[in-house]
């Protein structure tokens, strides 16, 4: 009977911990639409755009290193067994001395970034490099911008502690802070500046400073604000370091994949970055809400359940997370797939954003949306690895993964002139191959279970995505946003949205009751 009470609680706690954080990730993401309406406002799709999505991008590619990628997948396991042991002593001294280790590196790698920032640049972005007047402009915005790397993975850091403790909401809400400050800058003070990129980098460097502080308080009130020390003989810091090679490696490989993106998207024609970007922007909208929030609450969940013990409830918590994701993931694919020319020219179409870059933008939403719910899947199914301390598994996919996308992107975006949009088709396609082989390595171990495919959750997804799909196929047929005032897009637009949920929602709540509770329950 206990044993019963318990996975009740667990599933009810793991939905109340989801929720916290997708509306503390929901109101993040909104205002990173806005954030990212007034930037491309302000700059359109030009160099100077093209040259701040790429400078922005470098230091959040290597915080997947030290923060909420292979630093935390290596952290928060280990971590959750210190807090088990409930040695309160010997768990300060293992957080202090992480938290030395990882001030000692960001402080290393920062002064070398700060000191050799061409190279960096014809590192990540060769297109730039070779061009005198771009190097210099990049280059500028690169030194004012990469110490964000050292101060959110701090931030990062802070969060893996609180999540940990199941504390989920300060984490969630703290990207809004760093989305206020680029809209303020981007809005009242970039159009001051002859450059205006130099004040979005000021305003992203003022953003690290200020979600940083805002960790503090969090801290303190678990009593677990961390003392930097360095200690390698930390039995915590040599398991650490045990775990970490493999997974830098592999998100270390993750991050070369998006490298190679960049690196083509910079030897593309003017622009070719900015659609990306602002492609990669909505897609990462159901992403960031959904796929990583639901990421954020298993790793934790899943590091705190003994496997010998608790292999069923381990396997249930991930097939909870991916039919979450895939009630998410697939209206998410639709609506992405038909309206991506109708949200981009709603959104962006105004200012600098040109009618062609609404068109290009859209082609590449499209070729992002097909791989959506594998892209979503990724976030549920690496948790799993990374709680039982696995992280070779993850590195060696994607190892495979970054040589398909590398041979994809030459292949669609040059050989068969695709341009940006044969980027996003390669990214895709590499995230399909990915999932398929982590869920036979997941369904072999025994942490999946292949049921009857013909049942009643797949029953709703199916009838509910054909419903949405003819709907808004005929509706798209008749209405063309482009010739449309901005008033009569937003009109537009939000009928399509409603409707839409309407329909998506009401044939899975008849099919299947109540679908998210049915699920976590």
């Amino acid at each position: 009977m206990n044993k019963i009470i318990n996975k009740e609680e667990n599933s009810k706690g793991l939905f109340k911990s989801l929720k916290k954080v997708v509306s503390g990730t929901t109101v993040s993401r909104f205002f990173g639409l806005i954030r990212d309406i007034s930037t491309t406002n302000l700059l359109g799709a030009s160099i100077f755009h093209d040259i701040f999505v790429i400078c922005l991008k470098i230091p959040n590619l290597f915080r997947r290193f030290f923060a909420e990628g292979a630093f935390n997948q290596a952290f928060i396991p280990i971590y959750s067994d210190y807090e088990k042991s409930n040695d309160y002593n010997k768990t300060n001294d293992f957080l202090n001395a992480i938290f030395g280790t990882l001030l000692i590196s960001l402080f290393i790698f920062t002064a070398l970034v700060l000191i050799f920032t061409p190279f960096f640049i014809f590192l990540f972005a060769p297109g730039f490099y070779f061009q005198p007047e771009n190097l210099e402009i990049s280059s500028e915005v690169l030194r004012i911008m990469f110490p964000y790397l050292a101060l959110i993975s701090l931030v990062a850091f802070a969060g893996g502690i609180q999540n940990t403790h199941q504390k989920f909401s300060i984490p969630a809400f703290t990207p809004v802070v760093f989305n206020l400050c680029l809209i303020i800058a981007a809005i009242l003070i970039a159009p001051k500046y002859d450059m205006p990129i130099y004040a979005l980098a000021w305003g992203v460097l003022l953003a690290g400073i200020i979600q940083l502080l805002i960790q503090i308080a969090p801290l303190k009130e678990i009593n677990r604000l961390p003392v930097p020390k360095l200690n390698f003989k930390n039995e915590g810091v040599k398991k650490f370091f045990k775990i970490i090679l493999p997974a830098v490696l592999a998100g270390g490989i993750i991050q070369i994949n998006l490298l190679v993106d960049t690196i083509f998207a910079s030897l593309l024609e003017t622009g070719s970055p900015t659609w990306l970007y602002v492609s990669d922007r909505l897609i990462q909208f159901p992403m960031g809400i959904f796929a990583i929030a639901i990421g954020t609450v298993l790793l934790p969940t899943l590091s705190k359940l003994d496997i010998t013990l608790e292999k069923t409830d381990f396997s249930n918590s991930i097939n909870k997370g991916q039919k979450f994701v895939l009630f998410i993931g697939m209206p998410s694919l639709i609506g992405l797939l038909f309206c991506a020319e109708d949200l981009i020219s709603t959104i962006f179409y105004r200012g600098a954003f040109t009618y062609e870059d609404v068109i290009q933008s859209s082609y590449s939403l499209m070729a992002f949306s097909v791989g959506l719910p594998f892209f979503m899947l990724m976030k549920v199914l690496t948790p799993a690895f990374f709680a039982r301390k696995d992280t070779k598994t993850p590195m060696y996919v994607a190892l495979i993964s970054l040589i398909l996308n590398a041979c994809l992107n030459y292949f669609l975006a040059f050989v068969l002139d695709f341009g940006h949009v044969g980027i996003a088709i390669g990214s895709s396609i590499s995230a399909v191959v990915s999932v398929l082989i982590l869920e036979i390595i997941l369904y072999k171990s025994g942490f999946i279970k292949m049921k009857n495919i013909f049942n009643r959750f797949n029953l709703m997804i199916l009838t509910s995505s054909l419903a949405l799909t003819i709907f808004l196929y005929f509706y798209t047929l008749r209405i063309n946003f482009i010739e449309l005032n901005q008033l009569e897009r937003l009109g537009y637009l939000s009928i399509e949205v409603i409707v839409s949920i309407f329909i998506y929602f009401l044939l899975s709540r008849f099919i299947y009751g109540k679908p998210l509770q049915t699920i976590f329950n």
